[in-house]
């Protein structure tokens, strides 16, 4: 049985729960999500509690099942909470400022790297060596945050580079005579 499948969503106040099919459909104060569940686990709304059980009892039902379940709360979060990832910039000039909807960095190269957004995602630079990206879809938080760091990985020498805040980066001992 998973640990987390079976654990019941408690919709919060505020935020709207619908179900046509294997189609949910959350909608709170900050957007609408939608997830379709995977065909061998199901739903079932009962008032305030939305509760996922697996069809068939096999390997890939369980696995599904706690996923789909972890799925429908992240929406319920997202509508609510909203999602958010700090990165932050390492180097000698190094820095990154909005442009309007742009995001334009200086990392190093000869030329500037400019990263557009997408749809739903806003990203913030509070000082030139910080960034927010932040949104209610947690997936697309975390692919522009992965994105945006890939434009230049912190290297184990000297440790430039984007990072996320709080990340750990393993440096390495330099070249000996």
């Amino acid at each position: 049985m998973s640990r987390i499948g079976k654990q019941p969503i408690t919709v919060p106040a505020g935020v709207t729960l619908s179900q046509s099919g294997q189609e949910i459909k959350v909608k709170g104060p900050k957007g609408e999500l939608s997830f379709t569940l995977p065909d061998n686990v199901s739903g079932k709304l009962d008032g305030t509690e939305f509760t996922v059980t697996p069809t068939v009892i096999d390997n890939k039902s369980k696995a599904m099942w706690g996923m789909s379940r972890t799925m429908v709360q992240n929406l319920i979060t997202g509508v609510t909470e909203g999602y958010k990832k700090d990165l932050e910039l390492r180097g000698v000039g190094y820095r990154a400022q909005m442009k309007g909807q742009m995001l334009v960095m200086q990392l190093g190269f000869s030329h500037d790297v400019e990263f557009t957004p997408p749809e739903g995602i806003t990203i913030t630079a509070a000082k030139p060596t910080e960034l927010s990206v932040s949104g209610i879809d947690k997936q697309k938080v975390g692919q522009v945050a992965a994105i945006i760091r890939s434009y230049r990985k912190p290297e184990p020498y000297k440790g430039k580079g984007v990072r996320y805040v709080g990340e750990y980066v393993r440096s390495k001992e330099g070249k000996k005579k």
